[in-house]
């Protein structure tokens, strides 16, 4: 971090969302997926070493990383899973940490669908039987969900959410970005459906809609969020245009925050790497800044998180003070210093430098941006502070060895 003297005043104003609850300040941590799961998908002794060193840390909103809701489909080895109260102490705790230094805490709830290595699904499940693109083989080809299974994610999602908000987390998010189920359906590319849920713009649009009333029968007034990409930058996709709808849809519906992202893990516009993201773009920092403009001009009342880009509290500051967005969302810079939000907020840093990882190769780019910042997050649940300076290839190494050992303990659960 450098220091030097810099206008903060946006950033430390409270905020108050739709339900009444109150961020205390406007710089969140953004969901990073922690691959921390104790045996049984349970959140044990790791991540909550890991929550712990990040709480107190003057972050006014933490945002777990994705909790799957089906332990025979999970994205990554070393999920949390949360299909039931097995595990209800444990999310107590984990619940109690996250709140302790004041932050609201909310819980990532997630399905892969087809986005799940085979060595962990052998069987994936999406909208349609569309593979994934350009991964090399990563992810085998999914079978199409009948009527009933959809039905049944859909309750899945709404227990998870259940479950987690009574046990202490002020509420949840749905990942609906990156590629996951949710923009799964989205996608004109990967839903290729004819019946109900797609079709067209707004069947497609019919299973987070469908989420958000099941989820909100469940946890009342407790915060609902939802992750959306503002694209998935593919050729005949998910577009910005089709993604305002969807937004118009979700206000009608009662969300209380929007983050907006955007990128697939074939596309990753959300890590930086991907050649769609202008260099313009990455000098004013936020990756996203257009859209969410169009849509705080369509819902000014809406609460808007934008993650991805931000690394100095100039711009940070910039973008709430002009009324755009109302949260920044940092991910890697807390891998890397995670002190950094309460260092950004007092005036003691003004930047934090987190830059991408190039090779030239996207798929290369995309594995070594995941990996670098995992292992980090492994350290700290470890009880060790983070190694910025660790060679980036030794990361990918480390990581590769436990998600292999992890992927042979918790793999071939699809049926």
């Amino acid at each position: 971090m450098t220091t030097t003297t810099t206008d903060v005043s946006a950033l430390t104003k409270p905020l108050t969302l739709p339900n009444g609850t109150v961020l205390p300040n406007r710089i969140a941590k953004a969901a990073l997926s922690e691959c921390l799961s104790s045996p049984g998908f349970a959140p044990g002794p790791e991540i909550k070493a890991l929550y712990r060193r990040w709480a107190g840390n003057g972050e006014g909103l933490t945002i777990t990383g994705n909790v799957m809701v089906d332990e025979r489909h999970i994205g990554e080895p070393g999920n949390v899973v949360v299909e039931d109260e097995r595990h209800f102490d444990d999310l107590v705790e984990w619940a109690s940490i996250v709140k302790s230094g004041g932050a609201v805490g909310l819980v990532q709830i997630n399905h892969p669908g087809r986005q799940t290595p085979r060595t962990l699904v052998s069987k994936p499940v999406a909208p349609s039987a569309v593979p994934v693109p350009g991964m090399a083989g990563s992810f085998a080809t999914p079978r199409a969900l009948t009527n009933d299974e959809i039905e049944d994610i859909i309750r899945r999602f709404a227990t998870t959410a259940r479950i987690v908000t009574k046990a202490g987390f002020d509420g949840v998010q749905i990942h609906g970005a990156h590629g996951y189920l949710v923009s799964q359906f989205l996608s004109p590319l990967s839903n290729q459906r004819t019946d109900e849920w797609g079709g067209t713009p707004e069947k497609r649009r019919r299973f987070v809609l469908e989420l958000v009333r099941a989820m909100r029968s469940e946890i009342g007034d407790k915060v609902l969020s939802i992750k959306l990409n503002s694209a998935d930058f593919q050729r005949g996709g998910f577009s910005e245009d089709e993604s305002l709808e969807v937004v118009d849809a979700l206000v009608a519906a009662g969300i209380d925050l929007l983050e907006v992202s955007g990128g697939t893990y074939s596309s990753a516009a959300m890590l930086g790497v991907d050649p769609g993201v202008r260099e313009s773009t990455r000098k004013r920092e936020a990756y996203f800044l257009d859209y969410a403009l169009r849509v705080r001009a369509a819902h000014p009342d809406l609460p808007l998180m934008l993650t991805g880009g931000f690394r100095s509290t100039e711009a940070m500051n910039e973008a709430v003070a002009s009324g755009g967005i109302d949260v920044i969302g940092l991910g890697r810079p807390l891998t890397l210093d995670p002190d950094v939000p309460g260092a950004l907020l007092d005036g003691s840093a003004t930047r934090t430098d987190v830059k991408p990882h190039h090779t030239g190769i996207r798929l290369v780019d995309s594995l070594t941006e995941l990996t670098y910042y995992t292992v980090n997050m492994w350290r700290m649940g470890s009880g060790k502070e983070p190694k910025p300076t660790r060679n980036a290839a030794v990361s990918v190494a480390i990581y590769m060895y436990r998600h292999g050992v992890d992927a042979v303990r918790q793999g071939g659960r699809s049926k």
